[in-house]
């Protein structure tokens, strides 16, 4: 029972830290280019984790860092610059719906390449919360016809990624500590993030330029809250449940994230939180238990 609790609580407060990271990334990007946004919440992101967590890398055994590698490309370097890409196109609430797919791809990947056993309850409220991240879609591209949705490819690419952190976290590094996985994961990405930082010209840039110096608070929240913490508590609730219940903090993270965008003046409809209604059935029958 106390797991039980637990994973809820982390459930709930990942979704709070996370639906608040896509306003975020919408004000870090008035100062700062996307690759910018990007590459800087991987470096104050790592900093933090090699701080908490440099003693915890001796834990990893050399068979680990195969998989370590490819967790912390897929998850901790390609998303956060594919986030900040497509939100140069796409509302905040809308990209944060968008990346409601984690949790089917999460069971798909499980499926065809990690040997997940899925029950009949929880597919269908896989499904059930994917029809609800359609609703959100399709009212998201009404009341907003002017974005372009082909950046939304940057959202699924994503989400795939993740679905693949997901499956290897749980299946081959569940030995490990949260805090050791999270913190090798932003180690493979931290050299290849400072590099094109570099050639940015981010560091030359900052010391003239205003906006940064403004919006480099709400990016240094982004990478302290949205990526470190964030990332901690996500690995430990892979460790506590299973791979879609996981997964399932994609289907609240629209709610938060909606709510911060309407509070910032993006438009929000009855059929936006009819969906958000939808989403919380499919994650209720994915984690319902049989009394």
């Amino acid at each position: 029972m106390k797991s039980i609790d637990q994973k809820w609580g982390y459930l709930i407060v990942l979704s709070l830290i996370w639906g608040s990271s896509f306003i975020l990334i919408k004000k870090s990007l008035l100062g700062f280019t996307p690759i910018q946004v990007g590459g800087l919440r991987i470096l104050f992101a790592s900093v933090l984790l090699f701080l908490l967590g440099f003693k915890s890398l001796k834990t990893l055994a050399r068979a680990d860092w195969k998989w370590v590698v490819i967790a912390g490309l897929s998850s901790s370097f390609f998303p956060p610059f594919f986030f900040a890409l497509a939100q140069t196109e796409i509302s905040s609430g809308v990209t944060s719906i968008l990346n409601s797919i984690v949790p089917l791809f999460t069971t798909l990947v499980g499926i065809a390449l990690f040997g997940l056993a899925l029950k009949g309850r929880q597919v269908l409220g896989v499904f059930i919360g994917l029809l609800g991240t359609v609703v959100l879609i399709a009212a998201g591209m009404e009341s907003n016809v002017n974005q372009n949705y082909w950046y939304s490819l940057f959202i699924v690419f994503s989400a795939l990624g993740y679905a693949f952190n997901i499956n290897i976290v749980k299946k081959y590094l569940s030995h490990l500590t949260p805090l050791a996985v999270t913190t090798a994961s932003f180690g493979v990405a931290f050299i290849p993030a400072l590099i094109i930082l570099l050639y940015s010209g981010v560091f030359n840039q900052f010391v003239q330029n205003t906006a940064m110096q403004q919006a480099v608070w709400y990016l240094l929240a982004l990478a302290l809250l949205g990526t470190a913490l964030a990332n901690i508590l996500f690995n430990k609730l892979i460790k506590l449940s299973s791979p879609v219940f996981a997964a399932s903090v994609t289907y609240l993270i629209p709610l938060v994230a909606v709510l911060f965008g309407f509070l910032d003046g993006e438009r929000i409809s009855l059929i936006q939180l009819f969906g958000g209604l939808i989403i919380l059935l499919g994650v209720w029958l994915v984690n319902r238990r049989k009394q």
